[in-house]
Protein backbone atom coordinates (compact mmCIF):
# COMPACT_ATOMS: atom_id res chain seq x y z
CA UNK A 1 0.00 0.00 0.00
CA UNK A 2 1.60 3.00 -1.37
CA UNK A 3 0.64 6.45 1.83
CA UNK A 4 -1.00 8.93 -0.24
CA UNK A 5 1.21 12.21 -1.02
CA UNK A 6 0.13 15.71 -0.79
CA UNK A 7 1.34 18.85 -3.10
CA UNK A 8 3.26 20.86 -0.66
CA UNK A 9 3.88 24.94 -2.39
CA UNK A 10 7.09 26.26 -2.32
CA UNK A 11 6.19 29.09 0.53
CA UNK A 12 5.59 25.83 3.06
CA UNK A 13 8.56 24.72 1.98
CA UNK A 14 10.81 27.35 2.78
CA UNK A 15 8.36 28.01 6.48
CA UNK A 16 9.18 24.24 7.41
CA UNK A 17 12.95 24.47 6.61
CA UNK A 18 13.16 27.52 8.40
CA UNK A 19 11.32 26.10 11.47
CA UNK A 20 13.50 23.08 11.42
CA UNK A 21 16.89 25.63 10.64
CA UNK A 22 15.82 27.48 14.41
CA UNK A 23 14.95 24.00 15.81
CA UNK A 24 17.90 22.63 14.90
CA UNK A 25 20.13 25.48 16.07
CA UNK A 26 18.44 26.11 19.43
CA UNK A 27 18.48 22.07 20.10
CA UNK A 28 22.43 21.89 19.70
CA UNK A 29 22.84 25.20 21.93
CA UNK A 30 21.18 23.95 24.50
CA UNK A 31 22.82 20.07 24.59
CA UNK A 32 26.12 22.30 24.29
CA UNK A 33 24.66 24.14 27.56
CA UNK A 34 24.16 20.51 28.77
CA UNK A 35 27.15 19.00 27.94
CA UNK A 36 29.01 21.74 29.43
CA UNK A 37 27.44 20.89 32.90
CA UNK A 38 28.37 17.43 32.45
CA UNK A 39 31.87 18.37 31.70
CA UNK A 40 32.31 17.02 28.26
CA UNK A 41 32.14 18.27 24.81
CA UNK A 42 28.98 18.17 22.88
CA UNK A 43 30.15 15.54 20.42
CA UNK A 44 30.97 13.80 23.56
CA UNK A 45 27.57 14.21 24.76
CA UNK A 46 25.69 13.19 22.22
CA UNK A 47 27.76 9.45 21.30
CA UNK A 48 26.95 8.92 25.11
CA UNK A 49 23.22 9.45 25.03
CA UNK A 50 23.94 7.23 21.22
CA UNK A 51 25.49 4.46 23.07
CA UNK A 52 22.35 5.10 25.50
CA UNK A 53 19.67 5.35 23.11
CA UNK A 54 21.51 1.79 22.04
CA UNK A 55 20.31 -0.26 25.14
CA UNK A 56 23.14 -2.38 25.29
CA UNK A 57 27.37 -2.11 24.33
CA UNK A 58 28.56 -1.25 20.80
CA UNK A 59 31.72 -1.66 19.08
CA UNK A 60 33.60 1.61 18.86
CA UNK A 61 33.06 0.76 14.65
CA UNK A 62 29.74 0.59 14.82
CA UNK A 63 29.56 3.97 17.32
CA UNK A 64 31.58 5.06 14.81
CA UNK A 65 28.81 4.36 11.74
CA UNK A 66 26.15 5.86 14.15
CA UNK A 67 27.82 9.43 14.14
CA UNK A 68 29.96 9.46 11.09
CA UNK A 69 32.82 10.33 13.12
CA UNK A 70 36.52 8.50 12.03
CA UNK A 71 37.44 5.67 13.99
CA UNK A 72 40.30 7.31 16.02
CA UNK A 73 37.88 10.23 16.64
CA UNK A 74 35.31 7.84 18.33
CA UNK A 75 38.75 6.27 20.21
CA UNK A 76 39.40 10.05 21.20
CA UNK A 77 35.74 10.06 22.64
CA UNK A 78 35.45 6.82 24.38
CA UNK A 79 38.43 7.78 26.19
CA UNK A 80 37.31 10.71 27.41
CA UNK A 81 33.27 8.88 28.44
CA UNK A 82 35.97 6.61 30.35
CA UNK A 83 38.13 8.91 31.82
CA UNK A 84 34.53 11.08 33.37
CA UNK A 85 33.20 7.16 34.21
CA UNK A 86 30.30 7.27 31.73
CA UNK A 87 31.34 4.01 29.73
CA UNK A 88 34.06 1.17 30.09
CA UNK A 89 35.57 -1.19 27.57
CA UNK A 90 34.16 -4.80 28.41
CA UNK A 91 35.39 -8.32 26.02
CA UNK A 92 32.62 -9.35 23.77
CA UNK A 93 31.16 -12.18 25.56
CA UNK A 94 30.76 -14.46 22.54
CA UNK A 95 34.03 -13.07 20.89
CA UNK A 96 36.46 -11.87 23.53
CA UNK A 97 38.51 -10.35 20.53
CA UNK A 98 36.10 -7.59 20.27
CA UNK A 99 35.91 -4.97 22.70
CA UNK A 100 32.19 -3.10 23.13
CA UNK A 101 31.63 0.21 24.90
CA UNK A 102 29.06 -0.36 27.65
CA UNK A 103 27.31 2.24 29.76
CA UNK A 104 28.48 2.57 33.30
CA UNK A 105 25.42 1.65 35.81
CA UNK A 106 23.47 4.84 36.56
CA UNK A 107 25.77 7.24 34.50
CA UNK A 108 22.86 8.43 32.91
CA UNK A 109 20.77 8.75 35.73
CA UNK A 110 23.65 11.29 37.38
CA UNK A 111 22.48 13.81 34.52
CA UNK A 112 18.96 13.96 34.41
CA UNK A 113 18.42 16.32 36.33
CA UNK A 114 20.11 18.59 33.63
CA UNK A 115 17.00 17.44 31.50
CA UNK A 116 14.26 18.09 33.45
CA UNK A 117 13.77 21.57 31.73
CA UNK A 118 13.53 19.95 28.63
CA UNK A 119 10.33 17.54 30.05
CA UNK A 120 8.56 20.46 31.36
CA UNK A 121 9.04 22.29 28.21
CA UNK A 122 7.68 19.37 26.44
CA UNK A 123 4.86 18.74 29.01
CA UNK A 124 4.00 22.07 28.42
CA UNK A 125 3.74 22.09 24.75
CA UNK A 126 2.05 18.84 24.04
CA UNK A 127 -0.49 20.09 26.28
CA UNK A 128 -1.50 22.89 23.58
CA UNK A 129 -2.38 19.53 21.23
CA UNK A 130 -5.17 17.63 21.48
CA UNK A 131 -4.43 13.80 21.41
CA UNK A 132 -5.09 13.82 17.23
CA UNK A 133 -2.76 17.09 16.58
CA UNK A 134 -0.32 15.11 18.67
CA UNK A 135 -0.65 11.88 16.72
CA UNK A 136 0.61 14.03 13.73
CA UNK A 137 3.19 15.85 15.17
CA UNK A 138 4.67 12.14 16.45
CA UNK A 139 3.89 10.72 12.58
CA UNK A 140 5.84 13.73 11.28
CA UNK A 141 8.81 13.69 13.61
CA UNK A 142 9.16 9.38 12.97
CA UNK A 143 9.38 10.35 9.21
CA UNK A 144 12.10 13.25 9.80
CA UNK A 145 13.73 10.83 12.19
CA UNK A 146 13.91 7.84 9.66
CA UNK A 147 15.52 10.51 7.33
CA UNK A 148 17.97 11.97 9.12
CA UNK A 149 19.30 8.23 10.01
CA UNK A 150 19.10 7.07 6.76
CA UNK A 151 20.98 9.77 5.81
CA UNK A 152 23.72 9.92 8.57
CA UNK A 153 23.87 6.09 8.44
CA UNK A 154 24.52 6.62 4.37
CA UNK A 155 28.01 8.65 5.10
CA UNK A 156 26.68 11.33 5.20
CA UNK A 157 25.47 11.50 1.20
CA UNK A 158 21.58 13.15 1.20
CA UNK A 159 18.98 10.18 0.22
Amino acid sequence: MTEKTYPVTDDELFRFAELGRQGSTLTVLRHARIAERMGLSGTDHKTFDLVVQSGGPLTAGRIAELTGLSTGAVTGVIDRLEKVGLVRRVRDPEDRRKVLVAVVPGAAERFAPLFESAFDALRETLAQFSPTERKAIERYQNVMLEQLRAEILDNGRPT
